[in-house]
């Protein structure tokens, strides 16, 4: 796997015998809107929660090669050419093996049948044969709960059941060809010539049995639903490709159900090689969520922040007079699990522990509320009016803001130390209250205005008297500190500062020195609590390039802007962050990463326009 850090391999192959896991950048994602699954170039199904974004692993190799189960599709075709595509404007994956003598497709999806919230969960798999022939085998191996439990399937000609016990939602397998079973596993295979097809669908026991038949359906609903959906983007910008390839990703982690948004599909997936930076991103952060939220609006997208509202909404209703809310929710709007380690997997490369659960869910973190009311203010900007009950939470929400902005906090990167005063939970606090009163003023809501008013005021000159170093000559991390922070971009994009101002400008340049390597960004590099060193943020990266374009350096920011695009896989996909070789490391696919690309391709578009047209303007 050259595509490793160097000397990774030899070190884990001593370790595993030679069980090395594919790696992130190999992969594509599908998913229905309730789980997702990754794809790797192989064929293989190695990562995949069932039923849902937040359910226990059935497939885990990438985690574990060896124990964590897989769905393996693999055509005999010597010295292929393998390609990753994905049908244009969906979320249905192709795999395509080209030799000299034969060729070979693979086609994955989960099936969307518009999007209904009542779709059961069903993964499709068909290896067709487009050239010779070709001989393939097919391994279809869950561990169940999390690699804890193998459980054997009941075979029977072309089906086969893994069937459900108290912690397990079984499943059933049909194909189009005979089912054998090996041990725990399921196995098939044969020969296919040219036009033929290997067909596979899981379903869950508990459903209507599903025809092998009915696969070319459910295909063609799958591609109409996506296509349909891509349709409405008003974005005709450049990098159109890469900005709707990161709203289909986006949308694949929202649940139709519950209208909530994961910050990632995955869990366990390190942020440096064999590190313990191994999170569990299962969940629906305020944060990346409202971030989300606001991408998708400025590509058209309204229903999805009207459904994030409606989620949000009883969040915040349920907080009472309090106005405090959790970090982070549980898809279904419940409490995220404990952090647990899964001492039993080896970890991806060896990184460990594997953690399910996330334990920064009991931090305090400032910064969550004005992520949340910008993406509030905006929704109801171009979209519905807030509801009376709404409003009502938003107002206790933000007298807790009034009451707490002084406070310290774990700050945006939840680092594991004492708490601190955070220059980035001072701006989001500011941004809170400001975005508030806007709301009420446009909408005409009753609100304490004098008092909000006044805090705004006192939060804003706070961050000017005690975030500004002037012996360093640039805006800082924390208060009265010396250390520089990524997330300090975000000053100019949320309003605070003009993107011109020379104080910023001075911030900017700091960061580009310190922060910035071969234009990706590092989020800090100050001490944070914990073992080892990260890469850099990929989400970062592209608030980077918006500064330049904002402060005029349409230039650099273009230069820096298609750098990182360059950096995704070849599906256009990315993790939450980069290597030393900028490869695809952490948690994949990563909301933050994407929502980051939109946000940049916008303005940096809009922005080299309008240059053109002053340019050629007679």
């Amino acid at each position: 796997m050259d595509r490793l850090s160097a000397g990774y391999d030899e070190i884990e192959r001593e370790k595993q015998g030679n069980a090395i896991p594919r790696p992130i950048s190999d992969h594509g994602v599908i998913g229905d809107l309730a789980t997702l699954a990754l794809v790797a170039k192989d064929g293989a199904i190695d990562f995949m929660c069932w039923p849902n974004f937040d359910s226990p692993t059935i497939f885990a190799a990438l985690l574990d090669p060896e124990n964590g189960g897989n769905f393996e599709i693999s055509p005999n075709i010597a010295d292929a050419r393998v390609v990753h595509q994905y049908r244009s404007d969906t979320n249905v994956l192709i795999t395509r093996w080209m030799g000299a003598d034969a060729s070979a497709e693979l086609t994955d999806f989960m099936a969307v049948n518009n999007g209904v919230a009542d779709t059961a969960t069903t993964l499709a798999r068909r290896l067709k044969v487009t050239r010779g022939k070709v001989q393939f085998t097919m391994r279809c191996a869950p561990r169940f709960d999390y690699a804890r439990q193998k459980m054997g399937a009941i075979v029977n000609g072309k089906a086969a059941s893994w069937e459900p016990s108290a912690s397990v939602q079984g499943f059933r397998l049909s194909s189009n060809t005979g089912l054998s079973a090996d041990g725990a596993d399921v196995v098939a295979g044969g020969l296919l010539m040219a036009g033929e097809t290997a067909d596979f669908i899981l379903a869950a026991v508990d459903q209507r049995l599903i025809e092998i038949s009915e696969i070319d359906g459910f295909e063609d609903a799958t591609i109409a639903y996506w296509q349909d959906w891509a349709s409405q983007s008003t974005y005709r910008g450049r990098w159109r490709e890469m900005v709707n390839r990161s709203a289909l990703t986006l949308k694949l982690m929202t649940s139709r159900r519950h209208g909530s948004i994961v910050a990632a599909g995955t869990f366990g997936l390190p942020e440096a090689p064999g590190g313990s930076r191994n999170w569990d991103y299962r969940a629906t952060w305020i944060r990346d969520a409202s971030f989300t939220i606001y991408a998708l609006m400025r590509l058209g997208y309204q229903q999805e922040a009207e459904a994030f509202n409606g989620w949000i909404g009883k969040r915040a209703m349920r907080c009472g007079s309090r106005g405090k809310l959790d970090i982070m929710y549980a898809v279904d709007g419940g409490q995220v699990p404990e952090e647990v380690s899964l001492d039993h997997m080896r970890g991806y490369g060896g990184a460990r522990p594997v953690r399910i659960g996330n334990k920064a869910s009991e931090q305090f973190q400032l910064d969550i509320y004005g992520e949340l009311m910008d993406a509030i203010y905006l929704s109801n900007k171009y979209g519905h009016a807030i509801s009376h009950d709404g409003w009502r939470g938003v107002r206790d929400v933000i007298d807790y803001v009034c009451e707490h902005w002084q406070d310290a906090d774990a700050g945006i990167w939840e680092m594991r130390r004492e708490p601190q005063h955070f220059l980035h939970s001072r701006l989001m606090c500011w941004v809170a209250v400001d975005r508030a009163i806007r709301l009420a003023s446009k909408r005409s809501l009753a609100a304490p205005f004098a008092k909000w008013i006044d805090v705004r005021n006192d939060i804003y000159e706070d961050i000017w008297a005690n975030f500004w170093n002037e012996e360093n000559g640039h805006f800082v991390q924390t208060k009265n500190g010396d250390s520089l922070d990524a997330s300090l971009l975000l000053m100019p994009l949320v309003r605070f500062v003009s993107a011109t101002d020379p104080r910023w400008l001075a911030t900017l340049d700091a960061i580009g020195r310190t922060l910035s390597d071969d234009g990706v960004v590092y989020r800090y590099k100050s001490a944070d609590g914990l073992r080892g060193r990260e890469g850099a943020f990929s989400a970062c990266s592209f608030w980077y390039a918006e500064c330049l374009a904002r402060a005029g350096d349409l230039k650099k920011a273009r230069q820096v802007f298609e750098a990182v695009l360059n950096y995704a896989n070849d599906l256009g996909l990315y993790a939450e962050e980069f290597d030393v070789r900028s490869d695809l490391i952490g948690n994949f696919p990563q909301a933050f990463t994407h929502l980051a690309l939109i946000s940049a391709a916008y303005y940096l578009d809009r922005e080299l326009d309008r240059r053109n047209d002053q340019e050629w303007r007679p």
